[in-house]
């Protein structure tokens, strides 16, 4: 990319215009929070986002696969162009944090700070918009639906990146249990793909008091379970990384029947697409020999979700450099590990060069936790790193 940093430039002027609004973006956080909307359904944010890009002076288009809304601001003659993405959506999780500004919606929460993410966005978008020194376009990417990992796919197949070109582009997730506002990056895998699988096995119902005229599937559900992690601990490198989980398990409703069939619910992740691949060989493969052993069968329904992120060398160490050279030396995590959760961000990384970051929330609930709440001191530093991010890239 050629890009020079300049970490002198313009740095205190952003902190202290982005600080004295910053009442402004954490009452619109607040409020983005108070009305959460599940993915495909985020009519009122998309709205309101739209509403406040257009005031800023961006040239907005809404409905861009589904609620998604792409804002661009062009200046000088410069060719380049950067886009930036935050997502909209929240979880159908039951908000348990009594806050003030809880849901308002009942078993909808942003469980994830999605609030938060879109929030840090519009307050970069209104200071660019009124001081950013750039050369170049600006797209800015509110994106549905990450949720069901079908957002940023929707986005693509509607010509995302046909109607609004770009060079490169970059994303952020806050991340409990980081030190607040410290920035991590990753180059390579920096978050696992995410494959789902529902298992059946099926026996024969009976007794609880003769289990010998019956075919127990709770028993051969119990038996595969166990032996699922020999997947990871003799069929993957152990240089390599898998993690299955077996989320859900329902069979039965009553202690002396034995029922006819259990339902599993699994997660299978991993960094590579060869372990990937073996994962959904293996799992299908095991869950059939373990019911047979039993004399049960497994009906297994294997489903791909999305890839891993897969972060860009370059524009990795491009983004690290914007944080070291505007940020004291502790903000900037010395080495920041891949985490093993997922993000559909991975789809847009496969069509563009770019890189996905992350930002500490501080001692804070779990991500999808009912108890989860999005740090506000945040804001302000990941607001004011996308800016010089952006005026960098474009200078």
């Amino acid at each position: 990319m050629n890009i020079h940093i300049d970490g002198s430039r313009h740095r205190d002027d952003a902190e202290r215009v982005i600080l004295a609004s910053i009442d402004e973006f954490v009452a619109i956080r607040r409020d983005l929070h108070q009305y959460p909307e599940l993915s495909f359904q985020e009519r009122r944010t998309s709205g309101l986002v739209a509403r406040y890009l257009q005031s800023y002076g961006y040239e907005v288009t809404e409905g861009v696969g589904g609620y998604g809304v792409v804002a661009t601001l062009s200046r000088g003659q410069g060719g380049k162009r950067i886009g930036i993405r935050a997502d909209i959506d929240a979880l159908p999780i039951e908000e348990a944090t009594n806050l003030d500004y809880s849901s308002r919606n009942p078993g909808v929460m942003h469980a994830c700070g999605h609030d938060g993410h879109a929030t840090i966005l519009l307050a970069a978008a209104r200071y660019l918009a009124e001081h950013g020194k750039f050369d170049g376009t600006l797209t800015l990417i509110f994106q549905p639906a990450e949720e069901v990992g079908a957002g940023a796919r929707k986005m693509i197949e509607d010509r995302l990146f046909e109607r609004f070109p770009i060079d490169a582009i970059f994303g952020l997730h806050n991340w409990p249990g980081v030190t607040l506002g410290q920035f991590g990056f990753v180059e390579g895998p920096a978050m696992a793909s995410v494959d789902q699988a529902l298992i059946r096995i099926v026996g024969r119902g009976g007794h609880g008091a003769a289990p010998h005229e019956a075919v127990d599937p709770v028993l051969a559900s119990a038996s595969f379970i166990i032996a699922l992690q020999s997947i990871v601990a003799r069929n993957v490198d152990p240089l390599e990384m898998a993690v299955l989980t077996v989320g859900s398990i329902h069979g039965g409703s009553a202690s002396n029947v034995i029922p006819e069939s259990v339902e599993l619910k699994l997660t299978a992740r991993a960094y590579s697409e060869a372990i990937r691949d073996k994962l959904e060989e293996r799992l299908p493969a095991l869950a059939r020999a373990q019911a047979e052993s039993f004399g049960a069968f497994a009906d297994v329904n294997y489903r791909r979700g999305f890839p891993a992120v897969i972060n860009h060398a370059e524009e990795t160490r491009f983004a690290r450099r914007v944080a070291e050279e505007n940020f004291p030396v502790e903000q900037v995590a010395k080495d920041f590990r891949p985490r093993t959760a997922s993000e559909d961000f991975a789809y847009m990384l496969q069509q563009r060069p770019g890189s996905y970051l992350f930002v500490g929330n501080g001692d804070s609930s779990a991500l999808h936790s009912p108890h989860y709440n999005f740090n506000d001191e945040i804001i302000a530093p990941a607001a004011r790193f996308w800016v010089r991010l952006a005026e960098t890239y474009l200078s």
